[in-house]
């Protein structure tokens, strides 16, 4: 897999993103009905976890980061890092194609805004501030994956 830049991130923003390998699209009632009332809140309204309250935050487990909502493999644990920041950050996803990137202007900022792919779940943000060889941080809220460990 090649690694992605920011400027990467930017185009996919700019110029539209990787086509998944599949979608997975239901109605917010089915969404409520499979979800948390917090998961529902992060990954469908675009909420955030308080800093350092996620569940992953601090795991550092073998294994893949799947999206809560779809199942979709997003993020793998070798590419995890501490950013110090208060959720678990990653430094690529799992494949090109497995994240969706928009423009976000909320806040009076400008930031790019990381979704799942398959299923449109708001998993967090993508920064350009990462470590080499890749300077990118993926900010991910605990609610929006799972962590399927590896046996």
């Amino acid at each position: 897999m090649t690694m992605l830049t920011w400027k990467d991130i930017i185009g996919f923003s700019v110029n539209g993103n990787p086509k998944p390998d599949k979608r997975v699209e239901k109605t917010e009632e089915e969404w409520e009905s499979q979800l948390t009332a917090e998961q529902f809140r992060i990954t469908r309204l675009k909420g955030t976890e308080r800093p350092h309250s996620g569940a992953l935050c601090h795991i550092h487990d073998a294994g893949k980061y799947n999206c809560m909502c779809c199942n979709t493999p997003l993020f793998d644990s070798t590419i995890k890092f501490s950013s110090g920041t208060g959720w678990p950050s990653f430094t690529q996803p799992i494949k090109e194609n497995a994240i969706k990137y928009e423009r976000d202007t909320s806040f009076g900022m400008t930031r790019v805004e990381v979704m799942c792919n398959t299923c449109d779940a708001h998993l967090g943000h993508v920064f350009p501030d990462g470590p080499e060889p890749t300077g990118l941080r993926y900010c991910i809220n605990s609610e929006s994956m799972t962590l399927e460990k590896e046996k």
